[in-house]
Order: C-alpha cells, then structure tokens, then sequence
C-alpha cells in the first residue's frame, strides 16, 4: 500500500499560541499520521501576509473557504473567543483536529474531545476525560480520573489532582495547584500559583493560597 497523503491543516489564530500548535505539527511529523501545516488565518490585519513558524498568515478567517483544507486547529488562548470560533467552525461542517505532543504522556483509555491541544511535557493519567476545545498546556499534569469540561485552559505547569472537575470555559492559571476530589466551576480564573483546596463557584475569580474567592466575574454570552 502506498503512503497516506498528509492531512492538510490550517491553523486559525497567528500568535504565540500558534506557534506552539504549529511547532506540534512539526514534531508529529515523522509519525505515520501527519499533518502539512498549510498556513494561518488571523482577524488582525497587521498580521496578514507575515511569516509564523515559517509558514505565511494566508488572510483572515472569513478566508477558510477559499483555501482547500482538510482540517483546521483553533489556536486561540482566549476561552470565550475559542469558543466562538469553535462553534462557527463546528456549524460550518469543519474538522476540528486535536494536537497531541509526542512528547506528552496520555493514559490509553483517557477520552478527548475534537479540538484539544496536549503540548510538550504533558501528563494524563488513566481515567480522565477532557472535553472538546481544551488547552492543557506545557508541563501541565492531569491526575487520574479529572473531569475537564469544554472550552478550558489548563495553563502551563498546573498540577491537577486526582479526581478533579473543572467546569466549562474554566482558565487554571500558570502554576496552579488543584487538590485531590476539588470541584471548580464553569467560566472562572484561577490565578497563578493559586493552591484550590475547597470548591470554587461558577464565575469566580479566585488566588492566594489557599485560593479564596475575590470577585464574581462578569461572563457575557455564556451560562
């Protein structure tokens, strides 16, 4: 049989994010499912026509139609505009492809959702589901049996324990801690370095350690 035909993919969003999605493209090359980054998409006139990870941002997204693809990759850190798009694309008829490090580590029976990112140094252990949409960023670790709702970003180097749930649109901010059977809510922040000890609402941000609640956060557009 002959080689497969690597899957085209673009990637929307032409930022550092990109950059990481794009360097995971590079890195699974070698592996018999590759992908051939084609180029970006990026709304910011400033950055059409620019170069990112050696591949040129081909126009805006209101373009995606008129480059032949196979598969697109939403490279938005922002929760709530990732959202948006995912949806669109979604509606569209899209292919949401995941992102997965090979340099990562995940449990054989862990279940991802379409449109996932697992970047460099990520462990999942055995049991956990992740949701659709979701960034679990550089050297992040996800204990066994956490439950990872849509549309969140785990950010880089946040430890997870066992049995954790972070609900929808939910960002863990860089460096933080959640311990064992915590609940978060959907659409809050965690801070950086925050330690989570006792359930945190829906639409909360909350930092220090222990984490406490500091405000209720305004979140237009979600439930």
């Amino acid at each position: 049989m002959g080689k497969a035909e690597p899957l085209g993919v673009v990637i929307i969003g032409a930022g550092g994010h990109a950059s990481v999605a794009a360097e995971i493209i590079t890195a699974r090359s070698t592996l018999g499912n590759r992908y051939e980054l084609l180029g970006f998409l990026d709304d910011d006139p400033k950055m059409i026509g620019t170069q990112v990870h050696g591949k040129s941002v081909l126009g805006s997204t209101k373009d995606l139609d008129q480059i032949p693809h196979s598969g697109i990759f939403i490279a938005i850190g922002d929760n709530q505009a990732r959202r948006r798009v995912f949806q669109e694309c979604i509606l569209n008829g899209e292919n949401v492809i995941s992102l997965i490090h090979p340099e990562s580590i995940t449990a054989s029976d862990v279940i991802l959702g379409p449109g996932v990112m697992i970047a460099p140094g990520v462990v999942v252990n055995p049991g956990s589901i992740i949701g659709t949409n979701v960034i679990i960023n550089t050297s992040a670790s996800v204990d066994h049996h956490n439950t990872i709702a849509d549309h969140v970003h785990i950010a880089p180097g946040v430890h997870l324990g066992g049995d954790v749930s972070i609900g929808e649109g939910t960002l863990v901010g860089i460096g933080a801690v959640v311990v064992p059977q915590c609940t978060i809510g959907a659409w809050s922040i965690i801070g950086a370095g925050a330690v989570v000890r006792e359930p945190i609402n829906d639409h909360i941000l909350a930092a220090g350690v222990p984490a406490k609640a500091i405000k209720s956060l305004e979140i237009r557009g979600v439930s």
